[in-house]
């Protein structure tokens, strides 16, 4: 569910020849994975395609403007040194444009939510059970030497599409950042189990309760806000260290780009602007 929420914002980030392709199927592709996770009724089916739909064209219609204004905001920021609080205050104004994303989700998704069965829900719970196996298989097998070299070569392959290719300076710099970093796997697959508990919860109780339609967005709108800030203390703490070691760490490598990385990053951003513009249009 997370994920398909979040799809719209994160197609942004696959890569400028795929954005507009990619954009205009995303309502089709938000339900093919909706329905891998809970396997919908034919009249289920009908639901869910119809709310992606809506969500679909409020997203293109109200957010697009959004992002190309976030996008030409951060652009000046790719020509020289930039400060952790800079950072930090782009990822604030994309956290707004997420939350404004979601407000409408929910919304939308409420409906589809209130027709789950036990069905649905059971088969969601296995469908996750097998994903976190597999996630434990890529991130929890190995020493720590092997976990820490997984982890680089995925934010290798993050940064080089974005910076092209990485001096050996650069690549150390990452791999003391994820050394010195707070997360570990066994954290990860807690946070991850934490927050599939909390969406399984809260739709067992918008499925079994009766309850209206304000009702259940409230129960999926208390979960995105759980998600970001949960409720325990401690959990709090280590999000919130990760989000501005992320903002320390991207401030740090950027300030070692040469121009011609730098510019790479400009054109990168400058090409997602030109598609994220070409979709506005009617």
């Amino acid at each position: 569910m997370r994920r398909t929420l979040l799809v719209f914002c994160l197609v942004l980030l696959q890569g400028c020849s795929t954005i507009k392709l990619g954009y205009q199927q995303l309502p089709t592709l938000s339900y093919w994975w909706l329905d891998s996770t809970v396997s919908f009724s034919g009249a289920q089916s009908k639901g869910a395609k119809e709310a992606l739909d809506q969500l679909h064209q409020w997203h293109r219609r109200e957010e697009l403007p959004a992002y190309a204004e976030l996008l030409q905001r951060a652009l000046p920021l790719t020509a020289g040194p930039v400060q952790s609080e800079q950072v930090c205050g782009v990822w604030a104004d994309v956290q707004t444009r997420l939350d404004t994303l979601m407000r409408e989700a929910v919304v939308q998704v409420a409906p589809v939510a209130m027709a789950l069965g036990p069905r649905q829900l059971s088969h969601m719970a296995r469908h996750w059970e097998r994903q976190n196996e597999e996630w434990e298989q890529e991130w929890l097998q190995g020493n720590t030497s092997e976990r820490l070299q997984r982890r680089l070569d995925k934010t290798l392959e993050r940064y080089r599409s974005f910076y092209g290719e990485l001096n050996p300076a650069q690549e150390g710099l990452l791999k003391t950042q994820l050394a010195q970093s707070p997360w570990t796997a066994e954290w990860g697959r807690q946070d991850r189990q934490r927050r599939q508990q909390d969406l399984l919860s809260a739709l067992q109780r918008i499925s079994q309760d009766g309850m209206t339609r304000a009702q259940a967005q409230a129960q999926l709108w208390g979960v995105w806000q759980r998600w970001l800030l949960p409720p325990d203390a401690g959990q709090r703490t280590m999000m919130q260290s990760l989000s501005q070691r992320a903002c320390d760490n991207l401030a740090q490598l950027h300030n070692t780009a040469t121009p011609e990385q730098r510019q790479q990053v400009a054109r990168r951003l400058r090409a997602y602007d030109r598609d994220i513009r070409d979709l506005i249009k009617p």
